[in-house]
């Protein structure tokens, strides 16, 4: 079968590999739907990050040259013999973190984790061997399109309770890339009542707008870009979500957020930046982050987008094939501000 196989920076080849024999905790998912994930970017342009190069992941085993992908959704295949809650036939959303296990669900990411599709063989391919245990149902009748995005909404639908929102209050998304509008239209389904983007993309902040944002704001066409927030909000917001990645965002989160507020890391920061914890001080703003998400909040954001809770169809901005994964998936994602999420088809693989 052919797969999308990382080697390295800058080379991600599709070419036939073999599935690996099939443990006996695991099943077999014939993929239907696999996202792009900014990490997937990551890892095409400047990687490796997550991929384990010199020696196999300690958690999974595998090392590159390894199948990327690990957004996808798909129906069971095969099952292994140890497997009791699942079997052949049945729609599934995959959450692929890999953990220890042996901590609370809430701390369990943070005692060590690893991903199915950046570190052993993903989704980027016709079948992939997944543990029961990272495996959820999905309805039948549920559009595996639709629920390829199911993890990255589930990454939104984390920094939201990170913040602990409630309904009516105030929030400002900080980058409008993929991420940021999935919080925006997390933050609408969580009873947010103004909900305000910021990014330099004029595309990007009308794809907000179409996911659930009130309001947006482009940096470069006002004179004082927390002024203008503080217009919309005044006070400042009660949640900020820092999305973009960089040091003036950050700062500009800490700043737009009211006191006793709450300010959101969501981003994966590419470089250290700069932090005087006296601005944090001064303001009297609550700082936290982010990595992943809780196996709870996965099983609530299947449940929120398979209802429709949650619209993630916006999100979905092209549909393509394995053979041109490069060409139309990573490099498109490099040049073309316009896009959000690229799914790769494996329908016809």
């Amino acid at each position: 079968m052919k797969a999308a196989v990382w080697h390295g920076v800058k080379d991600v080849r599709v070419e036939d590999v073999e599935l690996k024999p099939t443990k006996s905790n695991e099943v077999v998912v014939r993929v239907a739907y696999a996202g792009i994930c900014g990490s997937d970017l990551h890892e095409y342009l400047e990687g490796p990050v997550f991929i384990p190069v010199d020696q196999p992941d300690e958690l999974t085993g595998g090392q590159a040259p390894l199948t990327m992908g690990h957004e996808f959704s798909g129906v069971i295949e095969k099952v292994g013999p140890d497997v009791a809650n699942f079997k052949v036939g049945d729609h599934v959303s995959i959450n692929p973190t890999v953990t220890k296990g042996i901590s609370s669900d809430d701390l369990d990411v943070y005692d060590g984790y690893s991903f199915i599709g950046l570190s052993t063989d993903g989704g980027f391919t016709s079948y992939v061997n997944v543990p029961e245990d990272n495996l959820y149902h999905l309805p039948e009748e549920f559009s595996l399109k639709l629920a390829a995005t199911i993890e990255p909404t589930a990454v939104a639908v984390q920094a939201i309770k990170e913040a602990d929102l409630r309904f009516g209050e105030k929030v400002v998304i900080f980058g409008a890339g993929p991420i940021g509008v999935l919080v925006a239209a997390a933050a609408k389904a969580a009873g947010a009542t103004k909900i305000v983007a910021v990014d330099l993309s004029e595309v990007r902040l009308r794809k907000a707008l179409e996911m659930g944002a009130t309001d947006v704001i482009n940096p470069s066409q006002v004179p004082d870009t927390i002024a203008a927030i503080k217009n919309i909000i005044p006070g400042g917001a009660d949640a900020s979500f820092e999305v973009a990645g960089v040091q003036p965002t950050f700062e500009q989160a800490i700043d737009a957020t009211r006191p006793r507020g709450s300010v959101v890391i969501v981003s994966i920061f590419a470089k250290p930046i700069s932090f005087n914890p006296m601005q944090l001080m001064n303001a009297g703003v609550k700082l936290t982050t982010t990595i992943a998400y809780s196996k709870e909040t996965f099983q609530q954001t299947v449940a929120l987008v398979s209802s429709g809770q949650i619209n993630v169809e916006p999100v979905i901005t092209d549909t393509i094939s394995l053979d041109n994964v490069v060409s139309d998936g990573f490099e498109s994602l490099t040049s073309d501000k316009s896009q959000a999420k690229i799914l790769i088809d494996l329908n016809k693989n």
